[in-house]
């Protein structure tokens, strides 16, 4: 059966998290918690999918909107609660008639909530024939979690919130992960009487469960994965959620075939692609659609971001963004390459150079202190320390063309627009402002003048 809807509660401040962010544009492994569980619900390809806002509510709006631009926006009023969200959803979803079929709800506030978990809930629930499925999971320890209550027969009695639990209650290790499915008409009726006689004062979705009861059986799914459902509310559970998870990470790297020296201080997000026989060494972060060919070497102390690192490079305590960096190429140490270059087989980029939109041929090195922007480096080129393209004019970014077979000087200034051709030479020091022929020379002659004998003024 089609699953008819999909709400995600995004409404809530998250006020454990100390921040001005609200909690569900909050990031893990490089998206935020809304993104990573819409992208999972998605994946169910539900008929519609609503995202119920509320604190910062344009803001978390524009996010959801981004993710999935055919999403439904509904704003929760100023009374609280997650019954009252689901409400308010249910009331906007079936403005054009009743909704039927299965409901799915799921909180924003699970960063690692699966589709597989879901496909196996929502498959659970239809096979049951269950008016609501619950998805719960057992924790050793389930502070801050609302307790499934069972009878004797293993059915689901209620959920009590931690805040309304008793002793008995309190010791229950099976807990509600906040992710349900409904039938939607068992759901209608449910929420239509709910009330905010709890210690919250909130209206609570866990109390529909006593409604839906009546008119079918409430079941519980249990979750083989507690970490695919565990929430974050602060900080503190935020780190130690993204380590668990950064571990497993990792470890699937290594039985990959990949090389990791320390897990502990490497950090590799989820799109992250690398192929067998390379190596991350410590200290090293790959971050976004970041893709390492067979054989590079990565690290120690490296951030790769949306980067392309061919087979055999090897880059090494260095920062690189949205560059593709060609086959045994060596980059590094402390070289900086921000978006937009393009680097050749067999090139290099050495100690302190910084590249921005710069495309660099085969072979061609650029050793250290260099600053290459907006730039083209054609083959076997050498750039002499220190030198730089002063890419911009006060307006705009203008390009420099350097050739093939280039031997350029040391602490060299190229002004850009200016284009040199192959088997060009240039002499140190120089400052190249108009275009240089294939095969020349060019060099700028600065007179030396030397004052012997002379002090400063507070010595005279």
């Amino acid at each position: 059966m089609a699953l008819s809807a999909a709400i995600i509660l995004a409404a809530g401040e998250g006020t454990r998290m100390r921040s001005t962010t609200p909690k569900v544009l909050h990031t893990f492994a490089g998206k935020t918690f809304l993104e990573r569980v819409m992208a999972s619900v998605s994946a169910l390809d539900p008929d519609t999918l609503a995202v119920v806002v509320h604190y910062q509510a344009e803001r978390v709006a524009r996010a959801a909107r981004s993710y999935r631009d055919d999403v439904v926006i509904v704003g929760q009023d100023d009374v609280p609660g997650t019954g009252r969200a689901v409400q308010c959803a249910m009331d906007q979803l079936a403005a054009d008639g009743p909704l039927t079929g299965p409901v799915l709800i799921a909180a924003s506030d699970m960063p690692l909530l699966d589709a597989a978990t879901l496909r196996d809930l929502l498959a659970f629930h239809e096979d049951s024939g269950n008016g609501a499925t619950v998805l719960t999971t057992m924790l050793d320890d389930p502070t801050g979690y609302g307790r499934i209550i069972r009878d004797r027969e293993g059915n689901v009695l209620r959920i009590v919130e931690q805040r309304d639990a008793n002793s008995s209650e309190l010791a229950v290790h099976e807990v509600n992960t906040s992710v349900y499915v409904f039938d939607a008409a068992v759901l209608a009726k449910a929420i239509a009487g709910l009330d905010s006689n709890n210690a919250q004062g909130e209206f609570y979705l866990t109390d529909a469960l006593e409604t839906a009861k009546a008119d079918g059986t409430v079941g519980a799914f249990a979750a083989p994965d507690p970490l695919s459902v565990e929430g974050v509310n602060d900080r503190v559970q935020l780190a130690t959620l993204s380590r668990q998870h950064n571990r497993r990470v990792c470890e699937r790297w290594m039985r990959e075939g990949v090389t990791i020296l320390d897990p502990e201080t490497t950090w590799i997000e989820d799109d992250v692609e690398l192929s067998r026989d390379v190596t991350v060494l410590p200290g090293s972060f790959l971050q976004g659609r970041t893709v390492v060919g067979e054989g590079a070497v990565v690290g120690p102390y490296t951030t790769l971001i949306d980067a392309t690192v061919d087979a055999g490079a090897t880059v090494e305590r260095s920062r690189v963004q949205g560059t593709h960096i060609g086959a045994h190429a060596t980059i590094g140490p402390w070289t900086y390459l921000r978006p937009g270059n393009e680097l050749g087989e067999h090139t290099k980029a050495g100690a302190f150079v910084e590249m921005k939109n710069a495309r660099i041929g085969e072979r061609t090195k650029v050793p250290h202190l260099s600053y290459v922007g907006d730039a083209e480096l054609g083959e076997d080129t050498n750039i002499g320390g220190g030198t730089i393209t002063a890419n911009y004019d006060g307006v705009h970014k203008n390009r420099t063309r350097i050739g093939s077979n280039v031997h350029v000087g040391a602490g060299n200034l190229f002004v850009a627009p200016v284009e040199v051709g192959d088997d060009v030479t240039t002499g140190a020091g120089s400052v190249v402002r108009h275009a240089v022929p294939d095969g020349s020379m060019a060099y700028s002659e600065n007179t030396q003048h030397v004052v012997e004998g002379w002090k400063p003024a507070w010595e005279r």
